[in-house]
């Protein structure tokens, strides 16, 4: 017989379970409680989540100015869909990387797997207990090997021409609105409509700290429907083949490769 946990404690668990990991330097002397994790939204996910289910009503969208965010017009950027092949202990998993509808979160991501940033990276963070939840990587900090555990779930990556660390812009496009929200949370912008790209399973997203704007290279696989964190996380793609693949990752497993093997030409601004 299965134990039911009450909706509420599940998500309890699951926040203490992550809240260990941290961001970067940088971040860490601006914030006194940092979360690099998938789940800083879930410790309002109730609220969160009355918000998107019980207000059907349709909400005007306000206008986004992108430049209002400095450097932000510099950031690669997809013009339209890519494909990613992933592979992980030699079984691959396909990524459909939608620059429709988050073109800087999914140029960001494109333009670090043409880099070969990911390839030997680990999996730093797998919580499938008490419930399927996330498979987080990313950290930079991970391929060497001698950087302790401890420390993984902080690092960012850094340009190497610029010697600092690129972040990209909290962006969530609401259904309905021709232009992604920028720098806030659905909620923080008062948006009642849900995200076209949410968070169902197999979707992947940018994990972050409390920062809306401090992504930077550590996405994160979704193991289940996580509708409490949609609205406040950046959905970018979804696994279109091989999920079987991300559902037997283990915390520790590295990434053999990534390529993108359709859509590169879509990529814009890549350095």
């Amino acid at each position: 017989m299965r134990l039911k946990i009450p909706q509420f404690l599940v998500t309890l668990m699951i926040v203490g379970a992550l809240m260990l990991g941290g961001c970067s330097t940088e971040q860490v002397a601006s914030n006194s409680s940092p979360i690099s994790t998938a789940t800083e939204a879930s410790t309002n996910s109730t609220a969160e989540t009355t918000t998107n289910t019980a207000n059907t009503a349709t909400t005007s969208v306000p206008q986004n100015i992108s430049e209002s965010i400095p450097g932000m017009k510099d950031l690669p950027r997809l013009e339209g869909k890519a494909t990613v092949v992933m592979t992980v202990k030699g079984s691959p998993i396909t990524i459909e990387v939608d620059g429709t509808n988050a073109p800087i979160t999914a140029g960001n991501f494109v333009d670090l797997v043409q880099k070969g940033v990911y390839d030997g990276l680990v999996f730093h963070r797998v919580v499938r207990q008490p419930q399927p939840f996330v498979v987080q990587g990313g950290d930079p900090q991970s391929k060497d090997p001698k950087v302790p555990a401890s420390r993984l779930g902080t690092g960012s990556f850094t340009d190497p021409k610029t010697g600092k660390i690129r972040y990209v812009p909290l962006e969530i496009k609401p259904k309905g609105a021709e232009e992604p929200i920028y720098g806030k949370t659905l909620e923080a912008a008062g948006v009642t409509q849900p995200p076209v790209l949410q968070h169902k399973q197999g979707a992947v997203a940018m994990a972050r700290s409390q920062m809306p704007d401090s992504a930077s290279s550590q996405f994160y696989f979704a193991l289940a429907d996580l509708a409490f964190l949609d609205g406040s996380y950046a959905v970018f793609g979804n696994v279109t083949n091989g999920f079987d693949v991300v559902n037997k990752i283990q915390q520790g497993d590295r990434i053999d490769s990534a390529k993108v093997t359709q859509g590169a030409e879509n990529l814009k601004n890549a350095a």
